[in-house]
């Protein structure tokens, strides 16, 4: 039996190829001013460029997790259509989306017993996350049952690799990430910290560079050590938080350092919920490649 797989706004993947894969998302949602708005992955709601301009207006972004409500709308959406579901979340370090999923999911199938719904924590986010959401879907292509994919998805999802960098630490410090002090002495030192997602599903800095072209150098001169070509899925995506040209550049400089083609490296806008903790400027890798074994704890 075929099974729905389903994801939230932190995926980051375009329509194209959530089209493409058959991806469905439940949205998160954003305030900015009191104001509400979806956290729609193809900004709909608010353009790009308009969003971070907000931000680079001093102004905060809240973000808010899928609500039990929606969760149980989903689900029961496809119990009614006597579909399983599983659900890939944002890392369960960043969001507690997957907790409530875990309890919605649950009652759901009180009510259809006949259905699964099957919830994994991926414990990364951003195009990571989207890229498990890929490969599960040419799981299923495959014909494999909604508990083995969950179960490769499991066994795998560490080797969703993420090697990123923001322009200011300023926005690191309003969402709660890192100290006061550490984003204004950092922020005089021109200081750019390398961010990847740990064995637990955390960001955390695990270089500190100087210097906006060496930061750009660096999470490229990672990504060629870390990348591993694999038959499940070897494609690359470059997102951005509204700084295009860097992104092209960290492009140009993977196709030249990997031997990629270029059609299979990706390049995207960081979604609303990611980009209002780590702000306009960010840039970040994402791709299949050695397993995850750092440890901020």
């Amino acid at each position: 039996m075929d099974f729905a797989i389903l994801t939230d706004s932190t995926c980051d993947l375009n329509s194209d190829l959530r089209e493409n894969y058959d991806i469905d998302y439940v949205p998160m949602h954003f305030a900015i001013d009191g104001q509400d708005y979806i956290a729609d992955l193809d900004y709909k709601t608010l353009a790009p460029h308009d969003f971070y301009e907000v931000m680079r207006q001093g102004k905060r972004v809240f973000t808010a997790q899928v609500s039990a409500v929606d969760f149980k709308q989903k689900f029961t959406e496809y119990a009614l259509k006597g579909v399983d579901v599983l659900y890939i979340s944002c890392s369960g370090a960043l969001s507690a989306s997957i907790n409530s999923a875990r309890i919605v999911a649950s009652e759901v199938m009180n009510n259809y017993p006949e259905r699964k719904i099957v919830c994994v924590d991926s414990l990364v986010s951003g195009a990571g996350q989207g890229i498990l959401c890929i490969i599960a879907s040419k799981l299923r292509k495959k014909g494999l049952s909604v508990e083995d994919v969950a179960q490769f998805i499991e066994q795998n999802k560490l080797k969703a690799n993420q090697e990123g960098t923001v322009e200011k630490l300023s926005y690191l410090r309003q969402a709660g990430r890192i100290s006061g002090a550490r984003a204004f002495f950092g922020g005089l030192l021109n200081v750019k910290p390398i961010i990847i997602s740990d064995v637990n599903g955390k960001n955390v800095s695990i270089e500190k560079v100087k210097g906006r072209k060496t930061s750009l150098d660096k999470i490229v001169e990672r990504t060629v050590v870390e990348f591993v070509k694999n038959d499940n899925y070897d494609d690359i995506f470059v997102m951005h938080a509204d700084c295009a040209q860097d992104a092209e550049t960290v492009k140009e400089k993977l196709i030249a350092e990997i031997g990629i083609e270029g059609e299979k490296i990706h390049i995207g806008y960081i979604g609303p919920i990611v980009g209002a903790s780590v702000g306009p400027g960010t840039v970040a890798v994402y791709f299949l490649g050695k397993q995850v074994e750092y440890c901020a704890e």
